[in-house]
């Protein structure tokens, strides 16, 4: 959350971008991996969104290189908030383990 509040372009800008990048690569990677719902063959839905982010990852590096600010904040605005928070959602459900930890079940 710090990123969106900050200053862009600068090296902190950079440096919090490229680890956050590293990071959703890591995750994105990591999920298959996880094989917990099964609903086609060994993948399910979350695996859709991990491609989803392998792909646009890339783009919205591309973008910032080419200095197009538009195309990079979608970008990375849709990756923050449709790989992290609607996905994170969904690992409440109760049906999943951290959803049974917090919510009990």
């Amino acid at each position: 959350m710090a990123q969106l509040a900050h200053i862009k372009g600068t090296r902190t800008h950079r440096a919090r971008g490229y680890t956050w990048v590293g990071l959703m690569l890591f995750v994105a990677l990591s999920s298959f991996f996880i094989h917990e719902l099964r609903q086609w063959g060994n993948f399910s839905p979350i695996h859709l969104l991990s491609v989803f982010t392998l792909a646009m990852l890339p783009l919205g590096i591309s973008f910032a290189r080419r200095h197009n600010v538009v195309g990079h904040r979608k970008t990375m605005l849709g990756l923050f908030f449709g790989a992290l928070v609607i996905a994170g959602a969904f690992t409440l459900l109760p049906s999943r383990i951290l959803g049974r930890i917090i919510f009990g079940g």
